[in-house]
């Protein structure tokens, strides 16, 4: 007999989410920045002390940002969680009945939802659950790690802005300029498309959007870096 495969990818933990948000916020804000002062035409030091600051910097916030969030809402759901059990715990039977009220608004038969209700709040801990997941909309085992997303966060925010940055190590003046663009937009095609199939879209649709996007905010940093850098000059 055939059999289905059910499972499916956690994405529940917060890492999966911070990394893929991590390294497209990398990659696009530090060729934002770096091709920007470029675009001012300082000497090539600068233009890598700006791109370095903007990785350390960037990686710090992200990481720190993701962990604040991600602590607060996790906080927020275990206050949430602590408050059901003790409703399940102290008021068994009106818990039993909205449980019950809401398998009938379901479509399920008013006996038979009795029934299930019943039986789910005959164990504390599987009430908790089930609670937790119709009323919270989360599982209570699985409500994200703040430091799991602050590390995939850093990291994934340093390697993506790293890309733009390894041309300036390498060549200087318009050849570093041209060869930070290429390899940012090739890296955003690549992450566009990543994304696009992890969530099983269109690949060309999602990288040529993340390419788009990524072009539009470096033109207009170069741009706004070479106005500066002539009017001041």
């Amino acid at each position: 007999m055939e059999t289905h495969d059910l499972g499916h990818r956690d994405i529940s933990g917060g890492g999966a989410r911070a990394a893929v948000f991590g390294v497209s916020d990398g990659l696009l804000s530090n060729v934002a920045l770096i091709l920007g002062v470029a675009g001012a035409h300082p000497a090539p030091q600068a233009v890598v002390i700006a791109g370095l600051a903007g990785l350390v910097a960037g990686a710090f916030s992200m990481g720190v940002g993701e962990y604040i969030s991600m602590g607060a809402q996790r906080e927020l759901f275990e206050h949430e969680l602590r408050i059901e059990a003790t409703e399940i715990r102290d008021r068994p039977d009106a818990e039993a009945h909205e449980l019950t009220e809401l398998y009938i608004s379901r479509g399920v038969p008013k006996d038979l939802a009795a029934q299930v209700s019943g039986y789910l709040m005959s164990n504390p801990d599987t009430a908790l659950q089930v609670h937790a997941q119709e009323e919270l909309g989360v599982a209570p085992d699985s409500i994200g790690s703040p430091i799991q997303a602050a590390i995939a966060s850093f990291i994934s925010f340093a390697v993506g802005a790293a890309i733009p940055l390894v041309a300036w190590f390498i060549t200087v003046g318009t050849a570093a300029v041209i060869a930070s663009a290429i390899s940012a937009g090739l890296a955003s095609l690549l992450v566009g498309g990543g994304l696009a199939a992890m969530t099983s879209r269109s690949i060309t649709k999602g990288a040529l959007r993340q390419f788009v996007l990524s072009a539009i905010a470096t033109l207009a940093t170069y741009g706004v870096g070479y106005l500066l850098g002539s009017s001041i000059r």
